[in-house]
C-alpha cells in the first residue's frame, strides 16, 4: 500500500484485528453484488470505501425517480441512466482504487455459476425469490459464501450462508421454493433508512468473511423491526433433507 492508501484506510488498519494484513486481504478480494437497488446501494458504498479491491456489480435496471428515496447510490441527474453505470461513477469518485466490473443485464444461471467461481463472496441484494433461489444454487454449487438480505415495510432480515462449512444451512433451508410469498417494495413500500441498515450489515458481514474476522451470521437469521427498534437473532439450522445443500 502507498502512503495515500495507508491514510485512507488508517482507521481500519489501527484496529488490531485488521491491521495492514487484513486491509491487504480486502484489497485482493473480489465480490459479486447481485442488484444495485436499496440494499446494493448502501452495501457497495461501504465495500468501496472500506477497500474491497474488486466489485462485480450487476443490475439490468435504469434509475427512476421513485428509486431516489432509498437508493443512495444515485442522484436526481442520474434518472434514466443504467444503474450500474451511474453507480460506478459514485463508487469511483468515492474511491479511485476500486476495480469495478459492470454487468448491465440479469445473469443466466450458467453465468451466475461462472462469476460465482471467480469471487470470494456473493452478496444478494435482489428483491425477488426467483433470483434469490438462483443465487443460492450458484453459491452451493461453487462453494462460495453468500450474504443475503431482504427488507420490506419496516422489517429486514439478514443471514450468511457458507457452503464451505458442511454444517451451514443454505437459503433454501430457510425458504422452500413454492411456499414463499413474493412481496416487493414496489407493492408494499419500505422505510428508506431500513435499506441502509440492512445493506450496511451485508457489507459488514462480507468484510468479516473476506478478512476472517469474528463470528458471522452463519446459522442465524438477524431480524430487525425498526417500528419497535427491536433486533432479534434466530437460530437457523441446516435442513438435512434440503434438495439444494442436503446430503443424498
Amino acid at each position: 500500500m502507498n502512503d495515500d492508501q495507508l491514510l485512507r484506510y488508517s482507521r481500519q488498519i489501527m484496529l488490531p484485528e485488521i491491521d495492514a494484513e487484513g486491509q491487504l486481504r480486502l484489497a485482493r478480494s473480489t465480490v459479486l453484488l447481485i442488484g444495485a437497488g436499496g440494499l446494493g446501494s448502501a452495501c457497495s458504498i461501504y465495500l468501496a470505501a472500506g477497500g474491497v479491491g474488486h466489485i462485480i456489480l450487476t443490475d439490468f435496471d435504469h434509475v427512476d425517480l421513485s428509486n431516489l428515496q432509498r437508493q443512495i447510490l444515485y442522484k436526481t441527474n442520474d434518472i434514466g441512466r443504467p444503474k450500474v453505470e451511474a453507480g460506478a461513477d459514485h463508487l469511483r469518485a468515492l474511491n479511485p482504487d476500486v476495480n469495478l466490473t459492470l454487468i448491465e443485464r440479469a445473469l443466466t444461471e450458467d453465468e451466475l455459476l461462472d462469476y460465482a467461481r471467480q469471487v470470494d463472496v456473493i452478496i444478494d441484494g435482489s428483491d425477488n425469490f426467483t433470483t434469490r433461489f438462483a443465487v443460492n444454487r450458484a453459491s452451493v454449487t461453487t462453494g462460495t459464501p453468500l450474504v443475503s438480505a431482504a427488507a420490506i415495510r419496516f422489517e429486514a432480515q439478514i443471514s450468511v450462508f457458507n457452503p464451505q462449512d458442511e454444517t451451514s444451512p443454505c437459503y433454501h433451508c430457510l425458504y422452500k421454493e413454492g411456499s414463499e410469498v413474493d412481496a416487493t417494495c414496489t407493492a408494499n413500500g419500505v422505510l428508506a433508512p431500513l435499506l441502509g441498515i440492512a445493506g450496511s450489515i451485508q457489507a459488514t458481514e462480507t468484510m468479516k468473511l473476506l478478512m476472517g474476522l469474528g463470528d458471522t451470521l452463519q446459522g442465524r437469521l438477524l431480524l430487525i423491526d425498526v417500528m419497535s427498534m427491536e433486533w432479534h437473532s434466530a437460530v437457523l439450522p441446516k435442513d438435512p433433507d434440503c434438495p439444494v445443500c442436503g446430503r443424498p
